[in-house]
């Protein structure tokens, strides 16, 4: 059975309609009462600074546009709208894929700052996990011990996270979890339980090395168990953190979920219905609505975008006398970037971007837009040039017969090409741009293996065919076409490599981010001709700082992946 949105949201009940039935007291004279606000933000990304591009977002019947985010704006926003009995939460993703102010000191800054702002409980996301789980140990508790390429406690001692991750469902051989899997918090006489949950495709989205030894088990299932448990142990509502999300039409709302679809679906329809919340994430967009699964049990969902671009206010009124949540509600607040910002987490900002700045801001090359742009395109400039800078730079290292294409995964470029209007491309932008640190490696496919693995980017959801979920961008010499409308197995034509059609039987040698040839986002094809061997070609930001720093580049014109 589909979701079925409510009428109305929670936001427009009304505190009679939340009473228990047959009772006629007033809520002041109802001492088992308890209200309880929730402050919920997700896919923080380390942007400290406010990003450069506006987000256009709805405002019930109003199209906004507005710069958002940031985190002293952050801070002061969660500091106003903060009342009694408050907790503040997030849904995964804080840190990894992080602008250089954050990612040049290993996050350290962000853990701070969300730190200081008032953060308590937060569920791990697939990019905590983006440096590997000692490293991800080391966010929690601190320390200076080193697990990466980068030197930790560059500016300042670490002490770690004053919030805590929630990993429920991150296990290891002995069924034990990397980090809690649940926290209680006692709020005006109610005891609110919290379980912190990952997708379980986590595994498929970073380095096989950075989860190794873990499992990511099924979300709903974990998620009943662990709220069981906590009404076992007297909670009297449930909330689940979830870096899981869903798709809505348009992206940002402040609330409702119009069109709402995606992975969280099936999740939220399989939930307990003793949990009342469910504040998700990793889709980058903004929702708030009552749905009603399909025992009839009614369960608010939320998402705050990303970037800190918003926070989602969230009302409960619990029985706590009975173990009832009576009313949940909810709406998404802008950060405004022109809005009041924190001075104390201002300078600690400023500090840090000051120290990353001559590392940022030095000029790498010269880039021009040619004006000609490409239609019916699923690729982008931004992700082209990426692809190409493996290819040009592994053939600079390795020879030019070492490598035949390239491809990087969409969802490996976190940037557009904004930062060439200018003219030139700076470290920082490259950095924000490809901010992984992957390695980059050359394996052997058939050209076979290469049909299959392009079909491996689409699945079928909700009846939709969609990227699942990334598309893969390939080097300029190599072009292929889409039909989603076709038959699985037969929606890739038209491949091909150097001006000819590409030649199942032959050997091609492919150069691509080692999490793609680990078998990331999904590509198991990848991971196949990985399992045969592969050879080192350097990291993904030298190949493509290298590359930049050639000459005067051309923005690619995008159409190497058409749809048809």
């Amino acid at each position: 059975m589909k979701l079925r949105l409510a009428a109305a949201l929670f936001a427009s009940l009304s505190l009679s309609a939340c009473m228990t039935a047959g009772s006629s007291a007033p809520e002041a004279a109802i001492p088992q009462r308890a209200r309880v606000q929730l402050l919920a933000i997700n896919d923080f990304h380390g942007n400290l600074e406010t990003p450069l591009s506006p987000t256009r977002y709805a405002d019930g019947g109003v199209d906004r546009s507005e710069r958002l985010g940031g985190a002293a704006q952050l801070a002061a926003t969660l500091a106003s709208l903060r009342r009694a009995n408050s907790v503040t939460v997030a849904a995964g993703d804080l840190i990894g894929a992080s602008p250089l102010a954050s990612s040049l000191f290993l996050d350290e800054p962000t853990i701070r700052a969300l730190s200081q702002m008032g953060l308590e409980i937060a569920s791990v996301g697939n990019h905590e996990f983006d440096r590997g789980v000692d490293e991800l140990r080391r966010m929690q508790h601190g320390g200076c011990a080193q697990f990466t390429r980068r030197q930790p406690c560059a500016l300042d001692p670490f002490t770690g996270a004053q919030f805590t991750y929630l990993a429920g469902n991150v296990v290891d051989p002995f069924g034990e979890t990397l980090l809690p899997a649940t926290m209680t918090r006692e709020i005006d006489g109610a005891t609110i339980g919290f379980i912190g949950l990952t997708l379980e495709g986590t595994a498929n989205l970073v380095a096989a090395s950075a989860t190794d030894g873990y499992e990511f088990l099924d979300e709903a299932e974990t998620a009943n168990d662990l709220a069981q448990q906590l009404r076992m142990d007297g909670a009297d509502a449930v909330v689940l953190l979830i870096h899981e999300g869903a798709d809505v039409d348009p992206r940002y709302n402040l609330s409702g979920c119009p069109g709402l679809s995606g992975a969280i679906v099936p999740i939220v329809e399989a939930l307990d219905p003793a949990i009342s919340v469910v504040i998700s994430g990793h889709t980058h967009q903004s929702y708030v609505c009552d749905v009603i699964r399909p025992d009839g049990s009614p369960l608010l969902l939320t998402s705050a975008g990303r970037y800190g671009g918003f926070v989602t206010d969230i009302e409960m009124v619990i029985d706590h006398a009975n173990d009832q949540v009576l009313a949940a509600n909810g709406v998404n607040v802008p950060v405004l970037q022109s809005g009041t910002a924190d001075p104390a987490i201002a300078a600690l900002v400023a500090r840090y971007a000051e120290a990353a700045g001559p590392v940022a801001n030095r000029q790498v090359g010269a880039i021009h837009d040619s004006g000609e742009h490409g239609e019916d395109c699923l690729d982008s400039p931004a992700q082209e040039l990426v692809a190409d800078s493996y290819l040009v730079g592994g053939r600079a290292t390795m020879g030019e017969d070492a490598v035949d294409l390239a491809f990087v995964n969409s969802g490996g470029v976190r940037t557009d090409l904004t930062g060439a209007d200018d003219g030139v491309l700076s470290y920082g932008e490259l950095v924000a741009m490809s901010p992984f640190g992957n390695g980059i490696v050359v394996l052997e496919m058939t050209g076979e293996e290469l049909k299959a693995l392009l079909e491996q980017q689409w699945c079928e959801i909700d009846g939709q065919v969609r990227t699942c979920p990334s598309l893969l961008i390939p080097s300029a010499n190599m072009t292929y076409r889409v039909d989603r409308a076709a038959p699985v197995g037969q929606r890739i034509s038209a491949i091909m490599l150097d001006g000819a059609p590409i030649d199942p039987a032959r050997s091609y040698k492919v150069i691509t981010p080692s999490f793609l040839a680990g078998g990331g986002d999904g590509f198991s094809v990848f991971a196949q001709a990985a399992a045969r061997g592969t050879t080192m070609a350097g990291f993904d930001i030298d190949l493509l700082e290298g590359y930049v720093a050639r000459g005067d580049l051309a923005v690619p014109v995008c159409g190497r992946v058409r749809s048809l």
